[in-house]
């Protein structure tokens, strides 16, 4: 039984190892284990001393928004030797732990392993020194439990590694910048990555950033490719876009092996094509800053699950590492993680570049094919001319709804078929208000927030649902791609009701989930969500930055409608203190407790509280209500104040997580629209993502799965993660510890 266990951070640092640490201590108290922090990786293991001290509760207070880990990180050549790891071992049995948690990468995961292989033996050459004489008995055996630290993403067990999301929203908002300047001088940039020998965050970054060109490890490039190259980058000039982007990854190499290198690419692209090149290398800024949403709430989640796989283990040593696969944690044993994370490298080296792929798994050759379909078609001679696709986004606006409206269309259009954009959703069906998509353009609209064809709520009369058929009658509508919320869910369904009556309807249709509320069925994630709740721990980040001022409580409202996913996960990645939800409601005696908590909580020391409320939470409990409440109650022990983010929320370009999910998106639905068409089939399918994987359902499978009464799916994943947040949040455990926060 674990009684005592250590967290480290090792290898390079990465954005959202503070909140695994976090994680791993308050959850470690919580269950009544004493923890300790080890400073600078292997090396303060190492030196023991002051490197190996006691955390409390408050000491990993205010941590969460902090870039890099308060812990620091070193690499240590004195833990290579058997020697070094002897004392290593020594100085956790003198504080008598027998738990470690690493987080890190490959080499700081087996560095974890061999420790507890070697323990029994280190442990019997201290017993033989007369180390332990006098002392409680060592520990048998040395638990290991690993987190996957690195914004590489080149770790087998887990889709995404702590750090990597945060590293993509830089990528693609420096190739954000670097478009704009290369546009205003008709410029190419070679924009150089890291990712050592893992081309993720390069092919993501091309993806999201709308680059011309990627190169990465694991994609096998024959000898004429820098050709291929430059030919595609000249086509794409002739068609009226003189600025480009190549995005290379720093593992990146030559079909004989040798490195690629960026003023390599520079003179090849400069001299064929006589351009100005410019390079750009993105270097550590890309592992620097405060971590985004998604990385707080994966390092939350991992920390969480480590040390309850601790709490329950038994007398065989533990020795795995937590990772997050399909949006569930998992546990692999940690020489299967690093065997399989080398192995890619392996594969590489020796030309094998099919099999590096498949370890890198079924995501990343999917993305692989896609970008290499985006950077190289090209606007193809319309060859179906009996009618059009129309692209429209309906409800309210989300962040990547532009995203999904130019691979959608580029990728029709590559297939020979016509497409237009529909004005206004619905309201332009009913009055045949159309917008031209041109190639060029669609091209500049992947990073563009809001939606350019514009968006508008309307539910759909039966006289409307006349004239939407009339409209596609007359404009030879062949198929309707729709990327909305639930009123658009809600509209097409109303359409498909009237088909029998008005054969106009009868045609094939995809519905497309794009919503900041993520508050649809069949998919974990709406495009949008991410965005938006970035937005909102943006705004509460700087909220906690007015915790010196004096002492306040922020109640703070946000979106969410029926779904209190962004209040949850706002909370979960913030460290508010509560997080009042519509699928739980509030009710007084709730309200009695937060009173009683928060008065707690204030006189122990903290300076700074925050209570999420999502907007319909409850109907008569208001964010005013609640704001004046506490405020009544406070005896001027603090201030209230409110804050209501509103449309903030859904502003913005969006994330990086947005703009690959909504790309997917957008070539899925245009693939099934394809097929449809192509097999004269009059469906209406639904697109979802659930895990990584994206599915395609029918519109009956949906309906099923939909409480339109509540507004919301029946069964929301993240409803999983409340015990967590309010476990991780309490105030209890600051007095009962150490009196402060």
């Amino acid at each position: 039984m674990v009684r005592s266990l250590a967290v480290m951070t090792s290898g390079g640092d990465a954005p959202g190892m503070n909140a695994g640490i976090r994680a791993v201590v308050r959850r470690a108290l919580d269950c009544g284990l004493k923890v300790y922090g080890i400073e600078n990786g292997y090396e303060g293991l190492v030196a023991g001393s002051g490197s190996v001290r006691p955390l409390g509760w408050s000491d990993v207070g205010g941590i969460l928004p902090r870039g890099g880990t308060f812990l620091g990180t070193a690499r240590s050549e004195r833990f290579r030797t058997r020697e070094g790891r002897l004392l290593a071992v020594k100085n956790l049995v003198a504080q008598g732990i027998d738990a470690l948690v690493v987080i890190g990468g490959d080499g700081s995961l087996m560095g974890a392993h061999i420790l507890a292989e070697e323990w029994p033996s280190h442990v019997e050459a201290l017993q033989k020194e007369g180390f332990l004489n006098g002392a409680a008995e060592a520990p048998t055996a040395l638990h290991v439990m690993g987190l996957p630290g690195s914004i590489d993403n080149d770790l087998y067990g887990t889709d995404m590694s702590i750090g990597v999301d945060t590293a993509l929203n830089h990528i693609v908002h420096a190739i954000d910048d670097l478009t704009s300047t290369a546009a205003s001088h008709q410029r190419t940039f070679v924009v150089e990555t890291m990712g050592r020998h893992c081309g993720y965050l390069a092919l993501m970054g091309a993806l999201g950033g709308g680059a011309s060109w990627v190169l990465v490890p694991e994609e096998e490039l024959d000898l004429r490719w820098h050709q291929k190259m430059t030919r595609a980058i000249e086509k794409a000039r002739a068609i009226g876009r003189p600025h480009q982007m190549v995005v290379v990854a720093e593992g990146a190499r030559h079909p004989d092996g040798l490195p690629i290198r960026t003023e390599e690419l520079k003179k090849i692209l400069a001299e064929r094509l006589g351009i100005d090149v410019r390079v750009t290398v993105l270097g550590h800024v890309q592992r620097g800053g405060a971590p985004s949403a998604f990385d707080r709430i994966l390092a939350t989640r991992l920390g969480v699950a480590a040390v309850d796989a601790l709490v329950q283990a038994g007398d065989e040593p533990l020795r795995h590492m937590v990772g997050l696969q399909k949006n569930r944690v998992v546990l692999t044993p940690l020489m299967e993680v690093v065997e399989k994370s080398q192995a890619v490298g392996k594969q590489i080296d020796q030309g094998f570049y099919q099999e590096a792929q498949k370890l890198r798994g079924e995501g990343f050759i999917r993305t692989l094919d896609l970008i290499k379909t985006l950077t190289r078609i090209e606007p193809a001679a319309a060859t179906h001319t009996d009618g059009v696709v129309g692209l429209l986004t309906g409800g309210a606006d989300a962040p990547g709804m532009n995203t999904a409206v130019s691979i959608a269309a580029r990728c029709l259009m590559n297939e020979g078929f016509s497409v237009v954009g529909v004005r206004d959703a619905f309201m332009g069906l009913i009055r045949g208000e159309f917008m031209p998509l041109e190639w060029n353009e669609l091209t500049s609209w992947v990073n563009r927030p809001s939606s350019d064809l514009g968006t508008m709520r309307h539910e759909l009369t039966a006289e409307d649902v006349e004239r939407v058929a009339e409209t596609i009658e007359k404009h030879q509508i062949r198929g309707l791609i729709a990327i909305g919320g639930l009123g658009t869910y809600q509209n097409v369904v109303r359409l498909s009701e009237k088909a029998g009556e008005f054969r106009a309807l009868n045609i094939p249709m995809v519905l497309v989930p794009a919503t900041i509320d993520n508050n649809l069925p069949g998919t974990e994630f709406t495009i949008g969500c991410d965005t938006a709740l970035n937005n909102i721990v943006q705004a509460l980040d700087k909220i906690r930055h007015t915790a010196g001022a004096t002492k306040r409580t922020f109640v703070v409202e946000v979106m969410g409608r029926q779904s209190g996913f962004l209040a949850l996960m706002a909370a979960l990645a913030s460290g508010a203190e509560k997080a009042y939800l519509p699928e739980k409601g509030i009710t007084l005696a709730e309200l009695n407790e937060d009173v009683a908590a928060l008065r707690e909580s204030f006189q122990c020391g903290k300076r700074m509280v925050i209570y999420l409320r999502n907007e319909n939470a409850s109907r008569h409990y208001t964010t005013d209500f609640i704001s004046r409440l506490l405020e009544e109650e406070s005896h001027g022990l603090y201030q209230v104040r409110t804050a209501i983010l509103g449309h903030l929320q859904r502003g913005g370009v969006p994330s990086a997580f947005d703009r690959i999910l909504a790309s997917r998106m957008g070539s899925v639905a245009a693939r099934e629209m394809s097929a449809m068409l192509r097999r004269d089939q009059r469906e209406i399918l639904v697109l979802g993502q659930r895990g990584r994987g994206l599915e395609v359902f029918t519109l009956s499978q949906i309906l099923q799965e939909m409480d339109m009464k509540e507004g919301r799916p029946k069964h929301q994943w993240f409803l999983e993660l409340v015990a967590t947040a309010e476990a991780l949040a309490k105030h209890a455990p600051v007095c009962r510890l150490d009196g402060t926060e």
